[in-house]
């Protein structure tokens, strides 16, 4: 979080507020569709897959939380112009998600397990807020700072990134290596690919008239199928007893860490390919 507030600036939000039904899609997609598609996988996870109750809450939890600064590479990867947009949304979102995180929290999970929407809202503060806030005053006030911490701030989030996610999963190795592990890989890629799908038609249908409908498209994709997973995994081992609510968010982040090129690389591949042939035609 202290790098998405070191990597954007003033400027940034002047541009987002340029395009203000950009950022209202992206909310539909983050904070209405999302939850939606974490509801019903993580209801299914537990009537169809019988799987624990926790991890159909920690499905949901995931659906629940911000999106991620993996989406703005993937962004810059297909459309670079787009990528202020989406650094924009997502500092956004995430400042948003101390609000919205604890309230769909309370209100898809709340009746199945115990959740501290006041303590959770005062975590989100101090994980997400707190940082964004130092890292753009920072990036204000220290520049050159800035410039030379900058290069080393992906390889350090990656090895933060390794540690957060290693603990949980080798806490909960035997749940993720046991007959119902390969259903929690499958329910979580199942959630975040419709996810994708479902922003990209959600602004292909709201922008269809635009000029930039395809970057749009993508920017919004991205936006909407990569979450904070990490912000899950801190809030379900603190605020939920069980351990088992960690293991789909954990889950989560080793298939996004991975799935984000592939699909940034497709996009800007199937992009390419379309201008060749239009070029062509014409």
């Amino acid at each position: 979080m202290f790098a998405v507030g070191v990597n954007s600036s003033v400027k940034d939000f002047i541009e987002a507020i340029k395009r203000p039904d950009a950022i209202a899609a992206g909310y539909i997609g983050q904070f209405i569709a999302k939850p939606f598609f974490g509801f019903l996988f993580g209801t299914l996870a537990v009537t169809t897959f019988n799987l624990p109750t926790a991890v159909g809450a920690g499905i949901m939890l995931v659906s629940c939380v911000s999106g991620a600064q993996l989406s703005n590479y993937a962004t810059f990867l297909t459309d670079p112009h787009m990528a202020p947009l989406s650094i924009v949304m997502t500092s956004l979102s995430t400042a948003s998600a101390v609000f919205f995180t604890p309230t769909l929290s309370y209100l898809l999970i709340g009746k199945k397990l115990p959740v501290d929407v006041v303590g959770m809202m005062s975590s989100i503060v101090q994980i997400v807020v707190a940082p964004i806030a130092a890292g753009l005053l920072l990036n204000r006030f220290l520049p050159r700072l800035c410039s030379a911490i900058q290069p080393f701030l992906p390889p350090l989030s990656v090895f933060v990134t390794a540690l957060c996610v290693g603990s949980p999963l080798a806490i909960n190795i035997k749940a993720v290596l046991s007959p119902y592990g390969l259903s929690i890989v499958f329910l979580l890629f199942a959630f975040h690919t419709t996810s994708f799908v479902a922003g990209y038609h959600l602004a292909g249908t709201w922008f269809r008239k635009s000029a930039d409908v395809k970057a749009l498209q993508r920017t919004i994709s991205f936006e909407t199928g990569m979450q904070s997973s990490l912000l899950a995994l801190a809030l379900a081992n603190r605020f939920f007893p069980d351990p088992l609510v960690g293991v789909p968010p954990a889950v989560s982040v080793c298939l996004l860490l991975p799935k984000a090129p592939p699909v940034a690389f497709i996009s800007a591949l199937s992009m390419n390919c379309f201008d060749y042939s239009l070029s062509n035609v014409t």
